[in-house]
């Protein structure tokens, strides 16, 4: 009886033909996961790298300005920035800021607030939570804060949910000591 099961068993382990078909039907879904988890995780990094060079784009374009913003300015600042970030219907927000600096009491004041879609403007009670993120500057010196928000829907149901993307960015104006925003 043990001669029969070792012949049979040699034989078994020399055999080597179809079990490839098994393996990779065991083998073939986690293979296929774990390419779909590495791409929506790809995909998500890309878009908020994306988003963050859309926002440093209409920062650098503003700084340059040395004629008044208007609200038709703002409006298509959120168009090209639904452009570069290739987004939709109403899922790009955008708030554009600009914050002085007062030497005498040492903090920041928002001069003026503009906002295109979902989000509120920025008022000096809210400028408070990007205290410590502001840069140091010296009195009367201005700063345009642009925010962008941005959803992002992963293609494949790996564990990741859709969430927004939110940056921020800060530039000095370029060309002239202040950004003047006009409702004319």
């Amino acid at each position: 009886m043990f001669t029969n099961l070792n012949a049979r068993m040699r034989q078994f382990r020399q055999d080597d033909q179809g079990y490839i078909s098994v393996e990779a039907m065991i083998v073939l879904p986690v293979l296929l996961w774990v390419f779909a988890a590495g791409w929506v995780y790809f995909d998500a990094f890309r878009q908020q790298s994306v988003s963050q060079k859309a926002n440093y784009v209409i920062g650098d374009m503003i700084s340059r300005e040395t004629s008044p913003i208007s609200g038709t300015y703002v409006t298509n600042a959120r168009k090209l920035l639904r452009e570069l970030t290739k987004s939709s219907g109403n899922e790009s927000d955008l708030r554009l800021t600009v914050v002085q600096y007062d030497g005498n009491t040492s903090s920041w004041n928002v001069v003026w607030s503009k906002k295109r879609g979902n989000q509120t403007v920025l008022n000096n009670g809210g400028l408070s939570d990007y205290a410590d993120k502001l840069p140091t500057a010296n009195g009367g010196e201005q700063l345009i804060m642009v925010e962008t928000w941005d959803m992002h829907e992963p293609i494949f149901d790996v564990g990741l949910s859709d969430f927004e993307i939110h940056t921020y960015s800060f530039t000095r104006p370029r060309y002239a000591p202040q950004v003047v925003f006009s409702n004319s």
